[in-house]
């Protein structure tokens, strides 16, 4: 399966009474991949996962995976080894091309513990799945070498996204993880330079807005254009902070909102965007020419 090198991790689109607006969610993946993104990510961070249902979930998948030929990577990662299994064989039922893996948060497993999690999960199933670590948000780093052991020893382990931002552990994991192991960095600011160490691709938020741009960018360094490919990516700086000025995915709704393409409200205990969020958000997308 081919997830291409441009991945968005979703935001969940909402009704005003707080119900999962499926019609929507398959409005805003159309939407995305008309502008270029490859593959789309839901019920992930950027997709709200904690407050969504088992059920939501699995519709999710399906409205999403119905209106696009693109893959869809489902989330799947709890801090409950049975529950991602559950999660991960619910996923492959309802159509997901692949799953995401997040890190175990709050019991904080070691990393023994943390292999043989994300392998059991993995072998649940027979699509590919995605390590996702993101110690900001978990407490634990799943160390490269962890990574790298799971890359050689469950044939489906075939991605990580890296939200670490540590690029030499991620420098160590490109230079050893399994042949066609792919790593996505999930700080959509390190895109370029993770494709500069070696790194595949991003699993992006900045993309619901910017993602031609983001396109173009990946493309002119990959044709050898790194001068291009700089200038697009210092463009991008201005959103890319904004975006992550209150915690994801508070800016990306309101900044979608701003471009015409309003997903509705948050489920608590996240809400809307303050004034301050609201006027960088629209000094940087005026900066990028979209609003």
């Amino acid at each position: 399966m081919e997830f291409g090198r441009l991945i968005v991790a979703m935001a969940t689109p909402f009704h005003e009474n707080l119900e999962v607006d499926f019609k929507k969610a398959a409005s805003l993946a159309v939407h995305l991949v008309d502008q270029g993104v490859e593959s789309i990510v839901v019920s992930g961070t950027t997709g709200e996962s904690p407050t969504i249902s088992r059920e939501e979930k699995i519709e999710l998948i399906k409205a999403v995976k119905a209106a696009i030929k693109a893959p869809v990577i489902a989330n799947a990662g709890t801090n409950d080894t049975r529950i991602s299994i559950q999660n991960a064989k619910d996923a492959e039922e309802a159509g997901a091309d692949g799953i995401l893996l997040v890190a175990p948060y709050y019991n904080k497993p070691d990393q023994s513990m943390l292999y043989d999690h994300f392998a059991a999960i993995a072998k649940s199933v027979s699509i590919p799945s995605m390590l996702y670590n993101v110690p900001a948000r978990t407490a634990i780093t799943i160390k490269p070498d962890t990574v790298i052991r799971l890359s050689h020893d469950v044939p489906n382990i075939t991605m990580l996204k890296d939200a670490a931002g540590n690029l030499d552990d991620t420098t160590m994991v490109i230079q050893n993880a399994a042949k066609g192991f792919r790593v996505y960095t999930g700080e959509d600011s390190l895109t370029l330079p993770t494709l500069a160490i070696g790194g595949y691709g991003v699993v992006s938020v900045t993309a619901h807005v910017a993602a031609p741009q983001m396109k173009c960018m990946i493309e002119a360094y990959l044709k050898g254009d790194i001068s291009t490919a700089a200038q697009i990516h210092l463009s991008l700086c201005a959103i890319n902070r904004a975006l992550f000025l209150q915690p994801n995915p508070v800016p990306v709704k309101k900044a979608l909102q701003l471009i015409g393409f309003d997903i509705g409200p948050l489920r608590p205990p996240l809400k809307g965007a303050s004034e301050e969020v609201t006027r960088a958000l629209k000094t940087a997308l005026e900066e990028l020419g979209v609003l």
